[in-house]
């Protein structure tokens, strides 16, 4: 739960930093198999990791607009929980973190801010990047960090009140967060980054006890904390507003804001404790990193056999729908507080994009949306990473957005390993090739990759690694919110398209894990240059209102896709007749083929030439309808009520988290 936690806290913390006001995460999770010989421990980490992000989110006050949660044994040894969080600030009111160049002229003090400095998650980066070792999980406990969202909440509103000091007395700042290594590394990249140096004076941190030694003081990874650079003139006032006007030492013994070193212009990076020089380094020598030369070879992943037999069509769908990684998540979204700072339009569940207004007076709208593909990785790592960019800007594309940028966590395990850093450089080339295929702003700009992390060691000591996983958010711009729509049927007597091609390729699919590939083992191959069609196409019909719903092909494939369509639209619970012309299951339940849109028969004229400008191909493949059912017209024709439907896409989810 901490961990959890800490992962929300770290990284608000980071949007706060840049004068930012925080106004939503996503929290894409990893888990293991709930069914296998770890399921215990799987279900345990789960519920922990749902309630640490729900109790922190929630107490702060920033919601949690989306994200995804995937399971599969190789993440039995190492869950994943990457948080995303999204910001708005006006440009001018961007704050940099590093020391501003007025430090050349006017001597600038650095100030600590937020909780008392204590041991906990000292060593806190070093763990992250070990193996894990089951048997040393006591041994490694004060390696996490103990977060508290009611701290964080007070300081978000003092850091406002500060961010107003510094612009009403036009005073440059440097702003940046206390993460991993804590005040070393946050007081030296911040003067390093402009070519300063700094002097710090353990003596004058603000501590939660005595006797910690310089080194737990200095690299401790205590939450709630940021670091600061003011001009001399300034700091008592800075130190006043957060001591003073918001109390803080009221609110928590130790907590506060204290000058605890200066800006030097030596370009070195000097500690003290009790009198004594206890560190002098370059900063460069801090800062700069280590360049490794690693080794890298191909290797071919074992695909675990399926655990059953596939069934007819009917029979694989809804045990498609039931399965772990494509059931209803709401038992995990429902924790969470979506309706807190009432920007939400469009919640979790409803579309495949979150939208959320955030300019009162405006119909502006941001939209954040999450693509990632663990199983796909594993076969083609490649391809893992193009999808991930791919389905990410499909699913902001599918509420009518366009996507203006991207962010990318990359999780891998050990890079010692040839076999693990392949499959880490392959999938960094595949989010490059596809953000450069996405040319959207009416040059050959790529779509831009603005921030990211890299998680590795992701592997435990018995040598397995979790399968390779970029995880990449999308932040797009909905220009008006009234033309974004969900992903549920609107109305009967509308058609259904596929703007895509489906294919046969099994390989990585949920389909695959359940019943096997029969001899379709390949992963499947994205189209560069369609990708960019299809999302010009799908703004271009939202922004004249043509699609009345669209949903992108992702987990379970074309049959799946359209189910999760008939379920949704309740409470009118209309229904969907598919013809689909002697298409085998393979293509049915094959992922990434396109997207399924709704279109009525008033905007079908208008539609179909809006394709055909944008050279992408529209397959009619059936119509809405009033029956309440899902009916496929096939070689092997059936219907299913959407009662059934309802049933087996409820899962097991709950019954994972609370047995």
């Amino acid at each position: 739960m901490e961990g959890a936690a800490t992962g929300i806290g770290g990284i608000v913390r980071d949007v706060y930093c840049m004068g930012a006001d925080v106004i939503g995460v996503m929290d894409p999770l990893r888990f293991g198999d709930p069914d296998g010989p770890n399921a215990a421990r799987v279900r345990d980490i789960a519920l922990g990791v749902v309630d640490g992000i729900a109790q922190y989110g929630n107490a702060l006050g920033v919601p949690t607009y989306g994200g995804e949660a995937f399971f599969d044994a190789s993440f039995d040894d190492n869950c994943l929980v990457n948080v995303v969080a999204f910001g708005i600030v006006e440009e001018s009111g961007i704050i940099r973190s590093r020391v501003p160049q007025e430090a050349k002229h006017v001597p600038y003090d650095l100030i600590l801010v937020g909780k008392p400095t204590d041991a906990s998650g000292f060593g806190g980066a070093a763990f992250a990047s070990e193996r894990l070792d089951g048997s040393a999980a006591t041994e490694k406990q004060g390696a996490v960090q103990v977060p508290d969202p009611f701290v964080k909440r007070v300081l978000a509103e003092a850091i406002k009140d500060m961010l107003k000091f510094a612009r009403d007395h036009k005073v440059p700042i440097g702003f940046k967060d206390l993460g991993a290594g804590g005040i070393s590394c946050a007081f030296s990249e911040m003067p390093e980054a402009s070519g300063f140096g700094a002097k710090i004076d353990l003596d004058k941190v603000n501590k939660a006890f005595s006797g910690l030694l310089p080194e737990v003081i200095a690299c401790s990874e205590t939450q709630e904390r940021f670091a600061i650079a003011v001009p001399s003139r300034v700091s008592r006032d800075i130190v006043r507003i957060f001591n003073q006007k918001f109390e803080m030492p009221h609110l928590y013994t130790g907590a506060g804001a204290v000058i605890i070193g200066r800006v030097t212009d030596d370009g070195r990076f000097q500690i003290t404790h009790g009198g004594r020089l206890v560190c002098d380094a370059a900063m460069d020598a801090i800062t700069s990193g280590i360049s490794y030369r690693r080794e890298q070879s191909e290797r071919r992943r074992t695909i675990v056999a399926p655990a059953q037999s596939s069934e007819n069509l009917k029979g694989s769908l809804l045990k498609l729908l039931g399965s772990v990684n494509i059931s209803d998540k709401s038992p995990i979204y429902q924790h969470y507080d979506q309706e807190v700072q009432g920007h939400a339009v469009i919640r979790p569940g409803e579309a495949d994009a979150a939208v959320e207004m955030f300019v009162p007076g405006a119909n502006v709208a941001l939209v954040a949306s999450i693509g990632s593909h663990s199983r796909i990785g594993l076969v083609d790592p490649y391809a893992g990473g193009a999808w991930s960019v791919f389905e990410a800007t499909r699913n902001a594309a599918c509420v009518g957005a366009l996507p203006l940028c991207i962010t990318d966590c990359l999780n891998f395990g050990d890079p010692e390993d040839p076999g693990v850093f392949h499959e880490f450089v392959e999938s960094v080339r595949g989010i490059g090739d596809a953000c450069r295929a996405l040319t959207l702003f009416g040059d050959n700009s790529p779509l831009p990759v603005i921030s990211g992390n890299v998680s590795l060691y992701n592997q435990s000591e018995k040598g397995g690694a979790i399968a390779p996983t970029p995880i990449v958010a999308c932040a797009a711009r909905l220009d008006d919110a009234s033309r974004a729509r969900g992903f549920a049927l609107k109305q009967a007597g509308s058609r259904l398209v596929l703007l895509g091609k489906l294919h046969d390729d099994l390989g990585g699919s949920e389909y695959e894990r359940l019943f096997g590939n029969h001899g379709h083992a390949k992963a499947p191959q994205p189209d560069f240059g369609f990708e960019k069609k299809l999302v010009q196409l799908l703004v271009a019909a939202f922004a004249n209102r043509l699609v009345l719903a669209a949903h992108d092909i992702a987990l379970g494939g074309l049959l799946v896709t359209v189910a999760e369509m008939v379920i949704a639209s309740s409470p009118f619970d209309l229904g969907a007749e598919l013809e689909l012309d002697g298409a085998s299951a393979p293509r049915l339940f094959s992922e990434m083929g396109g997207v399924v849109a709704e279109v009525s028969g008033a905007s079908w004229d208008e539609f179909s030439v809006l394709a055909a400008k944008h050279d992408v191909a529209v397959h009619e493949i059936g119509r809405t309808t009033e029956q309440a059912e899902l009916s496929v017209v096939d070689d092997e024709s059936f219907s299913v009520r959407i009662d059934e439907l309802r049933a087996a896409h409820t899962g097991r989810i709950a019954e994972i988290l609370y047995g």
